[in-house]
């Protein structure tokens, strides 16, 4: 057997890998995972399965699912209980071949890693690694899977899925509660990964033989810590590549449970609970109190019969505008939503332009400014003796993140304190360098004063002279688009989806022009970007060919693609010499 797989290895060539027609690839798996949808859309599952198992057995879906999981995924380089944590070109196309043999059903145990809860240095989150044979065969089950469960996951699920947010789930949020004040459910499952029943989850599966198997011994595999081995009878692992749409499948019904667990009171309107869902947080807002207590009956019920349950610490009724319990409002993905009483001139109207007598406002939450103060003082003592440069390298990526996640709400007074705290946070790190010297000269050392900037953190001599901090504050506010209803990537609708890209809260500001000068489109293959591809900031032209570092130099390649286009300059250049 090993020198059937090592004869096998040597036939395989590394340029096969790197020159293989990516554009192609994807166009066929797509136009398959668009058929799926459209039959799950009109409820013909004999066609579903049909089109599954045709796109299992593409060659294109196995070397799409090995390149997200050896070249696309952050998580790319992290071993398994094998020990294999980063595989070569030919390697890849090996595996693309064991992907189509029947053996790779065979599951092994996922690797577990304890990773600190953030905030909560004694809590910790369990991931399970699985080796890097699992890791592509999920891959490629869910390319096929996907798509028939966007046909049908419920319009207000947003965690884990392609194309939606945090962002869109707070704003749908907001259009709920904008023109009138509602009670909450602020409800949070206790260990749901860890307490998934699989018989209910591989009963709703609703796919083919094949792909149930396989998900049913992802499941079964066990988990291997610190050399022990445990069984798995329960839950499904963090870590894995199928893990967040398995949870996806289980919790789908929570939505059209709550709305039918009320009616509303007699004589009045209809008044149904509305849940909003990211994993496995969620809310469900409703203006009757009744509603509400209704609502949280019946999930509890419907959770237990799956082997779950409320978290009691984290799960509160409360409400928008009034205290209830002792509270206001609600914290929801990091963010605060609550609703406040005001004046006429302040506050909100409904649509017909009545006045409301309150204003909704959304801001980052206390415990999330909190973290990240904390997390910006930890960088800046962890660098204490590091140069200028470096420090500023390191906070940089740590504000723009920051700022850009929240820069959808009423963030601007926040994103003005956080950087009174980094002056703060600044000035004793400098101090702290140079205990003997004055304030004036301190300022002449660290920080430059630019028209429209104030003072800022800045490099003033050396190689890295002209490096600045970035500020909060430089973020602007843009407000969400929430995302269409029951819209998905896989119905077809490329150009909707690349302007949703572009937009995005998350996407740099140099990528954002990027993709809008190349309308949402790779510089190399022409495809459209999608939320799951890794884009890259690429040069035309690297400054060893006379190039510089102005956006007219710059393009939005896919990974793969960008990898391309480093294996051929580097064969143009051996060939000028």
């Amino acid at each position: 057997m090993a020198e059937t797989e090592a004869a096998t290895a040597a036939t395989l060539r590394t340029e096969d890998w790197v020159q293989a027609p990516w554009r192609k690839l994807e166009q066929h798996v797509y136009r398959l995972q668009k058929r799926i949808y459209r039959a799950q859309s009109r409820g013909n599952t004999k066609a579903v399965h049909s089109l599954q198992r045709l796109l299992m057995k593409s060659r294109a879906a196995g070397m799409l699912a090995v390149r997200r999981v050896s070249q696309d995924n952050q998580g790319k380089q992290t071993a398994g209980v094998d020990g294999v944590k980063s595989i070569g070109p030919t390697t890849r196309l090996y595996l693309v071949d064991r992907l189509r043999t029947p053996a790779t059903i065979t599951a092994r145990p996922v690797r577990r890693v304890l990773i600190p809860k953030p905030g909560k240095p004694n809590e910790f989150r369990p991931l399970g690694i699985p080796v890097m044979l699992d890791r592509a065969h999920q891959a490629l089950v869910k390319l096929a899977l996907e798509p028939q469960w966007e046909a049908r996951f419920e319009p207000n699920s947003y965690g884990f899925r392609p194309g939606r947010s945090c962002q869109d789930a707070v704003q749908a949020i907001f259009t709920l509660i904008a023109t009138k004040a509602k009670y909450v459910l602020d409800a949070d499952i206790k260990g749901c990964f860890d307490n998934i029943n699989h018989h209910d989850l591989l009963h709703k599966l609703d796919s083919t033989p094949t792909i149930c198997r396989a998900v049913k011994a992802w499941l079964e595999a066990g988990v291997l810590l610190d050399g022990v081995y445990t069984p798995s009878s329960s839950g499904t692992p963090q870590g894995g590549v199928i893990s967040p749409l398995l949870a996806n499948i289980a919790l789908h019904g929570l939505e059209e449970l709550a709305a039918r667990a009320y009616r509303g009171r007699k004589g009045l309107p209809i008044a149904r609970p509305s849940l909003i869902r990211y994993a496995d947080d969620f809310v469900v807002l409703c203006a009757d109190l009744e509603g509400i207590l209704a609502a949280r009956a019946a999930v509890e019920t419907w959770l237990a019969a799956r082997g779950l349950h409320l978290n009691p610490e984290k799960t509160r009724v409360t409400h928008t505008l009034h205290p209830h319990e002792g509270h206001v409002g609600f914290d929801f993905l990091g963010f605060t939503i609550r609703q406040y009483p005001t004046g006429k001139h302040r506050c909100g109207r409904s649509t017909r332009g009545t006045l409301l007598g309150f204003k909704t406002l959304i801001r980052p939450s206390k415990k999330a400014i909190k973290h990240h103060v904390a997390r910006t003082a930890e960088i800046i003592r962890e660098h204490r003796a590091a140069p200028q440069h470096a420090l500023i390298g390191r906070l940089n990526p740590v504000i723009r993140g920051w700022s850009r996640y929240y820069r959808t709400v009423a963030a601007a007074g926040t994103f003005t304190a956080c950087d009174s705290h980094l002056f703060a946070q600044l000035w004793r790190w400098a101090t702290h360098r140079h205990p003997r010297k004055g304030k004036k000269w301190l300022a002449r050392r660290y920080w430059s004063f630019r028209p429209g900037h104030l003072w800022t953190f800045t490099v003033t001599n050396g190689e890295a002279a002209g490096l600045a901090l970035s500020k909060h504050a430089a973020t602007p506010i843009t407000r969400q688009v929430k995302v269409r209803g029951t819209a998905s990537p896989y119905d077809g609708n490329l150009p909707y989806w690349a302007t949703r890209l572009r937009a995005h809260p998350l996407t740099k500001s140099t990528l954002g022009k990027l993709l809008a000068r190349q309308q949402g489109r790779c510089s190399r293959c022409g495809l459209t970007f999608t939320s799951e591809d890794s884009i890259d900031v690429d040069h035309v032209s690297a400054e060893r060919d006379g190039g510089t570092d102005t956006l007219d130099n710059k393009q939005a390649l896919h990974n793969h693609c960008h990898d391309q286009k480093t294996a051929d300059d580097r064969t143009r250049r051996l060939r000028t010499g």
